[in-house]
């Protein structure tokens, strides 16, 4: 668990020979930025699959950092593995359509916090900020089905998984005499708004458990294609096949509508 990242796969040691003498990424803005840029000096694939791991690298330099100060805490402790095995796969896609691995510069850069308190907020900002990311990444990986897989799965993990443990510490750290800026920690470590972002995530939380089990209906699935806010977690909750589902219930409603137009 205390290896570095980039020396944890064999495929990553493989690339690295042709790494060497790099030691700053020439996309760093867009690679921090975790949007694609149909209008940038590179492939969009490219940006979809570097984008992608260098935020692995991100959240596997702040959990390590976390755990290097306060020990061997859950759930920090699992959710750092977590992400070396997402770290793993995406470098076999990378090698797989032969895009350059980015630099993990993370290293050195990340102060550890004060509190496991807010050491908790800021992963529970992270991880709503990696869903968005994967929001935008899926969004233009539609043509390439084993990216667009690894993609929906691992925001499904930030969903699912990371997401709902680290509310849960937050939870259980808080006390009413911890005196933490949520705010403040917000809006450094976030670019969304915490708070709304969460209370959509649960509506359509309730709204997956109901696919899962079967008891979804047109009615339900009607109305979450009229939910605006349905681009925010993209198919983080429905996985690859709900999703196609979605997709093709989007394409017929669309040609419902096109069809009344013309009457």
């Amino acid at each position: 668990m205390q290896e570095n990242i980039q020396e944890n796969t064999v495929t990553q040691e493989q690339l690295e020979t042709k790494q060497e003498s790099i030691t700053k990424n020439f996309d760093e803005d867009l690679l921090k930025g975790l949007r694609v840029d149909p209008n940038y000096n590179e492939p969009v694939l490219d940006q979809v699959l570097r984008i992608a791991i260098y935020d692995e690298y991100h959240a596997y330099e702040t959990y390590r950092k976390i755990l290097e100060k306060f020990g061997n805490v859950s759930p920090f402790s699992n959710i750092l593995e977590a992400e070396i095995r997402h770290y793993q796969e995406l470098a076999l896609i990378l090698e797989k359509h032969q895009v350059p691995m980015p630099v993990n510069d993370w290293e050195g850069k990340i102060e550890a916090p004060n509190s496991l308190l807010e050491a908790s907020e800021i992963a529970v900002a992270a991880e709503i900020d990696n869903i968005k990311m994967y929001d935008n990444l899926i969004s233009y990986a539609k043509d390439y089905p084993d990216v667009l897989d690894t993609l929906y799965r691992m925001q499904a993990a930030s969903y699912n998984n990371h997401l709902p443990s680290f509310r849960q510490a937050v939870i259980n750290h808080s006390s009413s005499d911890t005196q933490v800026n949520v705010n403040e920690i917000y809006q450094q470590y976030s670019q969304h708004n915490i708070d709304e972002a969460i209370s959509k995530m649960d509506e359509f939380g309730q709204m997956a458990s109901k696919f899962a089990s079967g008891q979804v209906t047109q009615e339900d699935m009607l109305k979450l294609l009229s939910n605006t806010n349905l681009s925010f977690i993209g198919g983080a909750l429905l996985g690859a096949v709900g999703a196609g589902v979605l997709s093709q219930m989007t394409k017929e409603k669309s040609e419902d509508i096109q069809e009344d137009e013309e009457v």
